[in-house]
């Protein structure tokens, strides 16, 4: 194949792989914001809300379940199996084309609270499939020395995607936020499908991503629970969710039933993943500074563990105390953004420990981490109501889990190879 087509090739699959993570990163905050209009319309009580906003989260960890790794003849097979077997450009087919299906029928299915929560559920089982399938096309289809910027796009295209339905959703009938972004995850459908057979003979990059340090691959199951390293990011990947959800699947109604907040205000729930972003790219720069001016790298990952969770924590307790709704939206902002640190903490401290497993050990940390989505929704619902209508304990539980993650991670974690 001629250079100028590949690098056609490889520039488009780059950008309808970043465009479906836009698409996916968008869908996740649509029902936060339109859960607030739709929850006087249908009657809801708030333990229902929580139900709701938590069923994404049962297909999401129903999803990672597939990309977590088997054991065969002692020898690990990684995850991914699905785009292993069915090819990865036909799971990310379905995978779009599900969780688009699934935003369209959501005003539909609203009357009916069983119905509706399938819809969540299968919404979140097509996002759980999207992200590991896309690793595994530019691992087998972009060329090495373009993966970095191939990576760069997509988690930029995703956090776009969070800040753009941020800030439109509140301004439309709710019925229209899915119809919209359905229908966007339908046209994005149509031209893979357009493009697939373009795709479809495009050899394996033999490259791998990273060079492995070791070779050992005979690793039982047992090894991946029963290393306190290990269990130390698990339990600070826990923390981190934790806030991150309930942020995620409550912010909107707090700002709106505590703060009153109108529609216009609760576009500043975009501001959060803004600064997220931005300071998860400065953080990842600094802890490399660190770490070339011979600071340790387990110091560094401490740090930037200790900043991504202790940091959070005080913030958000300072959230809930304040009741003026510009000061609580910049407060919650520096608390999404000091958690970014964590991708140069705890998240990176996989390749660190087990350098030719960190899939492996990231699919269980992932699979442990999407519990908060699941337990977090009812759980705040019941902490508000028996408490009065008060939302200080639901922060300071967030808090709390924040400080002790912090604790156990810095007592117990390692930057010296165990895997």
């Amino acid at each position: 194949m001629a250079p100028n087509r590949l690098h056609t090739k490889t520039s488009r699959i780059i950008a309808l792989c970043s465009m479906a993570n836009f698409i996916n990163a968008a869908d996740r905050v649509i029902m936060p914001i339109a859960i607030i209009p739709m929850k006087s319309e249908f009657n809801w009580s708030l333990h229902w809300q929580g139900w709701i906003l938590s069923a994404f989260a049962f297909g999401y960890f129903s999803s990672q379940l597939l990309h977590l790794p088997s054991l065969q003849n002692d020898k690990q097979v990684l995850g991914a199996c699905a785009a292993n077997r069915f090819g990865a450009k036909s799971v990310l087919l379905f995978a779009v084309f599900l969780w688009s299906f699934s935003n369209m029928m959501t005003p539909i299915l609203a009357p009916s609270l069983p119905a509706l929560i399938l819809t969540r559920v299968l919404l979140g089982l097509g996002e759980g499939l999207g992200l590991p399938t896309i690793f595994h096309i530019f691992a087998n289809n972009v060329p090495i020395e373009e993966r970095s910027r191939a990576f760069g796009y997509l988690a930029a295209a995703g956090s776009v995607g969070q800040t753009f339905a941020s800030v439109v959703c509140p301004h439309l009938p709710w019925p229209i936020m899915f119809y919209l972004f359905g229908s966007l995850g339908m046209v994005w459908v149509l031209i893979w499908l357009i493009l697939y057979s373009e795709y479809r003979d495009s050899t394996v990059d033999e490259l791998p991503l990273i060079q492995p340090k070791v070779t050992n691959h005979n690793i039982r199951w047992v090894e991946f629970l029963c290393h306190w390293p290990l269990w130390a990011i698990y339990v600070a990947h826990f923390a981190m969710n934790w806030s991150n959800y309930i942020i995620m699947q409550w912010l909107p109604t707090y700002l709106s039933s505590h703060l009153g907040a109108n529609k216009e205000s609760i576009s500043l729930t975009a501001a959060p993943y803004v600064f997220n972003s931005l300071v998860g790219v400065v953080a990842g720069h600094y802890a490399d500074i660190l770490i070339t001016q011979r600071w340790s790298v387990l110091s560094v990952r401490r740090l930037m563990s200790s900043i991504g969770l202790i940091g959070p924590g005080v913030f958000l307790l300072m959230f809930c105390a304040v009741d003026n709704l510009l000061a609580a939206v910049i407060l919650v902002s520096i608390s999404m953004g000091l958690c970014a640190c964590n991708s140069a903490g705890h998240l990176s401290n996989h390749a660190d420990i087990a350098p030719n497993h960190a899939g492996a050990t990231f699919a269980v940390s992932n699979s442990l981490a999407t519990l908060p989505g699941i337990l977090c929704g009812p759980v705040t619902a019941e902490l508000v109501i028996a408490s009065g209508n008060r939302w200080f304990p639901v922060f300071v539980l967030a808090a709390t889990l924040n400080f002790t993650g912090a604790i156990i991670y810095v007592s117990q974690s390692s930057a010296s190879q165990i895997l």
